[in-house]
């Protein structure tokens, strides 16, 4: 049964500034979408990037990088490199100093030149201030979008005033707000590809700069192509954020192969270094099945061995692990990486006592190390020793002189400060770790404690006032 009409209150919009409403959010709309970014694929699929730490990986990683940036002209004290626990090629550059790399990315790289090349194309990006560059252009995106949402607006609302019905104003607004946001759209797309072939190129100069080939940046971008080439058929070029692949290999093969060390190839002993760092992400990641498939008993390499012992304290027996690391150690001696891997080892199946020696020994080969400084230092307070609780703190502060964001560190510190009786510094470095960790309420708490403790203006009260004054910067 037809409910009666209610009489329109003479306040409230007519229908036609109502539908005049519903156009303007429908552009405001549409303008948002046009000037959104792709993410990572990872971050896509999982929301949260998830960061791990290995000093091995990481120096290698930045020994690969560091040539590359000198070359561009960008400082390498200046650019975070980051390892993502993720086994799915990929890296890319946010925050414009960080570089982000999958653990996939170097696990697939078969030859230190294929990652090295992808490297030199994240840094084209930093070089070329290309992060920067699309803030810029997504101002002014957003700029072109409310322009054409004001534009839109006033000729529904001509259309209004001239008569037109309901059905044609609706109309005429959606065309107002699909028409201007697909050309803005396009545009952004279009500057997006076009900054994905300067790093290309400009990848290539660093490569060629630093003596290095172009050959494994020009393999991992065709292995892509291939991937993406079937798909690509069908869609439209001028909706894709990177180059068609035949174009962007076209263009990456008449450079690549036309530089003068297309044919050099990596030094063995980078190569060795390449393939443990292989290894050890395999034996990490990877199910203890699907290790022996990589490196079967018959494979005697180091990498395959360093592989199975670091599967072996994951899955297995530690005794039996302790075993195949102390064999590496006889033949390698010198290598901080076997004495880091029985340290953690033992650490981690709650020897601490045994875990100090190798540690140490990992320290005093790879000094500048910080975060073995903090896993030796972690090692000294979990003995439980009260006459280790000095060098546990000089420890874990070395490391955090290098690590200064490590809030496991500053948890261990926290506990050291606890057990001698130092209060006020327990509650900061506690405080320290909550900060560290994002918890930005907890951490203001301990800081406010702590600061209670210290004397005014004793530097540890300085450090607690700075994270009870912390105010996280505006986006």
């Amino acid at each position: 049964m037809p409910r009666p009409a209610r009489p329109r209150n003479p306040d409230s919009p007519s229908p036609l500034a109502r539908l005049r409403t519903r156009a303007v959010a429908l552009l405001v709309a549409v303008s948002i979408l046009a000037v959104q970014v792709p993410v990572p694929a990872q971050a896509q699929d999982s929301g949260k990037l998830s960061p791990v730490r290995d000093a091995e990986i990481e120096e290698l990683m930045r020994d690969y990088a560091t040539p590359l940036m000198k070359a561009a002209n960008v400082d390498p004290t200046a650019v975070q490199i980051v390892l993502i626990r993720d086994m799915s090629f990929n890296a890319f550059v946010a925050g414009g100093r960080r570089i982000f790399i999958n653990l996939g990315a170097i696990v697939e790289s078969k030859t230190p030149n294929q990652l090295i090349g992808v490297l030199a194309h994240e840094i084209g990006h930093i070089a070329g201030g290309h992060l920067s560059a699309m803030r810029q252009k997504l101002e002014q995106a957003q700029s072109r979008a409310v322009i054409a949402m004001l534009l839109g607006a006033a000729a529904v609302a001509a259309g209004a005033a001239a008569g037109a019905s309901g059905s044609n104003i609706a109309g005429a607004a959606q065309a107002a707000a699909t028409g201007p946001s697909e050309i803005i759209k396009r545009d952004l797309l279009s500057y997006v590809r076009s900054q994905e072939q300067a790093a290309d190129q400009a990848g290539v100069s660093y490569l060629t700069k630093t003596g290095q080939s172009a050959k494994g940046m020009l393999e991992v971008f065709r292995g892509f192509a291939d991937k993406s080439m079937f798909t690509a058929r069908f869609m439209d070029p001028y909706a894709m954020t990177h180059p068609m692949p035949a174009e962007r290999i076209a263009l990456l093969e008449r450079i690549a192969t036309s530089a003068p060390n297309y044919n050099a190839v990596d030094a063995p002993a980078l190569q060795r270094r390449h393939d443990m760092a292989r290894a050890k992400i395999i034996g990490f990641m990877r199910p203890a099945p699907t290790v022996e498939r990589a490196y079967p008993r018959s494979d005697t390499s180091f990498p395959a061995r360093y592989a199975r012992a670091v599967t072996a304290y994951r899955f297995g027996n530690v005794d039996d692990a302790q075993k195949q690391i102390d064999a590496l150690i006889a033949e390698q001696p010198g290598s901080p990486w076997f004495w880091e891997l029985k340290g953690q080892a033992l650490l981690e199946a709650g020897r601490a006592r045994q875990a100090v020696a190798p540690l140490r020994k990992a320290v005093s080969l790879k000094p500048n190390s910080g975060l073995l400084h903090i896993m030796l230092g972690q090692s000294l307070v979990d003995t439980g020793d009260a006459a280790q609780l000095d060098a546990a703190i000089a420890e874990l502060r070395q490391g955090l002189g290098r690590e200064e964001a490590s809030a496991s560190a500053y948890r261990s510190l926290a506990q050291a400060y606890g057990r001698k009786g130092q209060t006020a510094d327990a509650d900061l470095a506690s405080a320290q770790a909550a900060f560290h960790s994002g918890d930005i309420t907890l951490a203001k708490s301990l800081a406010a404690r702590a600061k209670s403790r210290f004397s005014t203006g004793a530097p540890g009260w300085l450090r607690a006032d700075d994270i009870v004054n912390y105010r996280p910067p505006k986006l």
